[in-house]
Order: C-alpha cells, then sequence, then structure tokens
C-alpha cells in the first residue's frame, strides 16, 4: 500500500489504526441457504434458552480423524524468557473419532471414543446415551447435517426409542451447536500441544480431560436471541446482494 501511494510505512499504519481496520486479518463466514432456516434456529435456540420439563438437553457432535501426532523431537518445556516449544514437523500416529454429547443444562459431557464414525458407530453412542439418562426422561438431541445422523437404520431405531426427540441445525450453520464450543476447548487445552505415540495415548488424554471437565461442569450460557441473530443474518444478506 505505500508504495502504491507513494506514502511512508508508518502513515499508512496510522491511518489503519485511526480508521480501525486491519487488512492481515481475514474472518470466515457463510450464510445457511437452508429453506427452513427461521423455524430449526427458533427451535434449537428455545430448547437452549427455556428447556422442556421432565427432559434433558443434549448437543451433540463428532470430532472426526483427530489425529494422534508424535513430534519428531522431544520439546522444550516453558521457563523464564522462553515459551514452550515443539517440533513443526510430526509422525501421525493413526487416528480416533470422538462421539461427544453436552448436556446444556449443567455442562456434563458423554463421550465415547470409535475407530470411525458411520451409522453403526453413530447407533451405539445413542444407546450409550439411552443406557446413562434415567428412564423417565425425554432426551433431545441437536445434531447437525451429517448423512449418518439421518441413516435409515437409525430412523428406524429412533422410532423404537420414542423418548429420543431429533433437532437438526439448519445447513451450514454449525455454530447454533454448543458442543462446537467444547471441541474448540477440548483441541486447545488436550490436543493441539499433545505428543501421542499412539491412538490409545491420544484416547487417554481426550478421556482424562472429559473426566476432569465432568468432575466440575460448567454450562456454554446462550444469550442471543433468534430475533437478534435473524437481524444480523439479513444485514448480511443484504450486504451480499449489493457485491
Amino acid at each position: 500500500m505505500a508504495a502504491a501511494t507513494g506514502l511512508s510505512e508508518s502513515t499508512i499504519g496510522r491511518i489503519w489504526r485511526e480508521h480501525g481496520l486491519k487488512p492481515h486479518r481475514v474472518g470466515t463466514f457463510k450464510l445457511s441457504n437452508d429453506p427452513k432456516f427461521v423455524e430449526k434456529l427458533e427451535d434449537i435456540i428455545g430448547l437452549y434458552v427455556s428447556p422442556p420439563e421432565h427432559a434433558v438437553v443434549l448437543s451433540c457432535d463428532e470430532k472426526s480423524q483427530i489425529q494422534a501426532l508424535d513430534r519428531t523431537q522431544p520439546g522444550l518445556p516453558l521457563k523464564r524468557g522462553r515459551c514452550g516449544t515443539m517440533t513443526h514437523d510430526y509422525k501421525r500416529n493413526g487416528t480416533t473419532s470422538l462421539f461427544a454429547a453436552m448436556n446444556v443444562l449443567d455442562g456434563t459431557i458423554i463421550s465415547q471414543c470409535q475407530p470411525r464414525h458411520r451409522h453403526q458407530e453413530w447407533l451405539k453412542f445413542l444407546k450409550l446415551i439411552d443406557a446413562q439418562i434415567p428412564v423417565d426422561m425425554a432426551i433431545h438431541l441437536i445434531c447437525d447435517n451429517y448423512a449418518t445422523h439421518k441413516h435409515p437404520k437409525v430412523q428406524a431405531w429412533a422410532k423404537r426409542h420414542r423418548r429420543f426427540h431429533f433437532h437438526f441445525t439448519p445447513t451450514s450453520a454449525s455454530w447454533l451447536n454448543m458442543i462446537e464450543r467444547f471441541f474448540r476447548d477440548l483441541s486447545d487445552k488436550a490436543i493441539k500441544r499433545g505428543s501421542f505415540y499412539n491412538v490409545n495415548d491420544l484416547i487417554g488424554a481426550i478421556t482424562e480431560y472429559i473426566n476432569q471437565h465432568n468432575q466440575s461442569p460448567k454450562p456454554f450460557i446462550w444469550t442471543a436471541s433468534a430475533k437478534d441473530i435473524l437481524a444480523k443474518v439479513k444485514r448480511a444478506r443484504a450486504t451480499l446482494n449489493k457485491l
């Protein structure tokens, strides 16, 4: 920019700061084109802010293909004047897929690591949920639109287990599923900085983190109303239509 305008780099930097511009940063977004976006949005936010009585609401998803990465050399620990270090390269030692369901009322996590994430594994996880939730409670599951969640065998199973109620997020709206926030924390605190010799080592780290979380769980509190979200989406769509 300085070369193109003939101004100094410091002047360009000052102008950007004065106008709150940060051209080195880029945000990502995608507006959902789901024809039932409003209906699904209001349904899920309703579960967050006013869950039904005698029922448990679970935010569910898979964190698939988590890699057991082992660094090629030992990292150096944190010390005064130096951050902790690790090699930029790594060895892949296999993968696991984490199935997780977060109770939106108290923040506890039901989880299971499995080698794949097909409908067979999803059914196995649903059976785990069924076994852990008291039989006199209805179960409302918030899921995304992954084909596994809507497989014919899953639908047949759901018809035989009437206390399960499935609520699907709009397409391209994974931000509406609160379990994604937990997955982010899990990645930052237990996976990204780890070094895992094999898949069992990785599963052990995931399990330990979830067990510690469940000892003193804290729910994520949903604060945005459907009205505010729809207004923001409307403004974003209007801006896109001008381009």
